[in-house]
């Protein structure tokens, strides 16, 4: 489970980090037998919904064939790495209900590739998206990992009509997509940018951070992908304020790849042109804009909240392994 800071709204790591070794190291209250009992008693809507995202995480059942299985490592001999420790402990959060000899793959980090094997990772690239040019992501099977620093959600005191008719951005420019918006519209007046890393070439548009409490007094908060996805997409769409984006091209266990254009997001063209265009058309229709932060609202709620949610994510989680084992 993650705490929150109530001073900055981000998650506790040390809190997190405690949780996850103490996990790790006990034994589970419940037992897959006993999860999968609450799973089969759910209402069929419910159920309906858990079996949609599983098969949306993970396209191919295992489990691993012979040739799969030689490089592949031995659920029991994984161990805490000295790097990437938040993707172990949410990996062995799930993993710890299986049994020690099954085999599996599993990437850390920013994952922008489909890898050869079946493996278990953070994120994949979007197959509907035309840039990726890809045939199939199925062996990319998705798990919530590092939702630490990614799966963060926010309470908005700020009243959409009270907010400023400005997009904001405070980002670190290291990829080409971020440079690109900088150049066209850094200095624009419906636009607040500031670059927060510094020692660039471009170090004309460093200005100071901004809380993500500061954010909000904004109608429009920009959400560029960097690695793979943008990690700020997930408390901007929990917010009163609008996300502003291109299509992703990569996603994650938030299903990414299911947000609607100018539904969930006010949605951009690749090259960022309509930008302008698309921020005047919502300042100047306040009932569309705020439709669409309800929606987006409704989207980023199924991930959080009290027991239900809570209890919804363990079960696809685990549902996700069992089917990429081939229980």
């Amino acid at each position: 489970m993650l705490i929150k800071s109530p001073f900055s709204q981000k998650n506790i790591k040390a809190l997190y980090y405690a949780g996850g070794y103490w996990r790790t190291w006990c034994k589970p209250s419940r037992s897959l037998k006993r999860w999968m009992k609450i799973y089969e008693e759910l209402p069929p809507v419910e159920k309906a919904e858990i079996d949609r995202r599983v098969n949306y995480y993970c396209r191919n059942s295992g489990p691993l064939t012979e040739d799969q299985k030689e490089g592949s490592l031995r659920l029991g001999d994984l161990k805490k790495p000295n790097r990437g420790k938040v993707y172990f402990l949410d990996l062995m959060e799930y993993l710890r209900f299986f049994d020690p000899s099954e085999r599996l793959y599993y990437l850390p980090g920013d994952i922008i590739e489909v890898p050869k094997n079946p493996t278990l990772l953070k994120s994949r690239p979007l197959v509907q998206n035309p840039k990726n040019n890809l045939q199939s992501n199925a062996n990319s099977v998705l798990l919530n990992l590092n939702k630490v620093r990614h799966f963060t959600f926010i309470k908005d005191p700020v009243p959409f009509t009270q907010k400023k008719d400005v997009l904001i951005c405070r980002n670190a420019l290291y990829q080409a997509n971020r440079i690109a918006f900088f150049k066209k519209y850094y200095g624009h007046p419906l636009a607040d940018l500031g670059q927060v890393n510094t020692g660039t070439d471009h170090d004309e548009w460093v200005r100071p951070k901004m809380s993500m409490r500061q954010h909000l007094d904004y109608k429009f908060i920009l959400c560029l992908e960097g690695n793979d996805v943008a990690s700020n997409l997930k408390w901007v769409m929990s917010s009163g304020s609008l996300a502003v984006m291109p299509s992703p091209r990569y996603e994650t266990w938030y299903m990414e790849g299911t947000l609607e254009p100018d539904v969930h997001y006010v949605h951009l063209k690749d090259d960022y042109s309509d930008l302008e265009e698309k921020l005047k058309y919502y300042i100047e229709h306040p009932a569309e804009a705020q439709k669409i932060v309800a929606n987006a609202q409704a989207y980023a709620a199924q991930f959080y909240g009290g027991k239900v949610q809570q209890r919804r994510e363990t079960l696809t989680s685990l549902l996700v392994l069992k089917k990429y084992f081939g229980k």
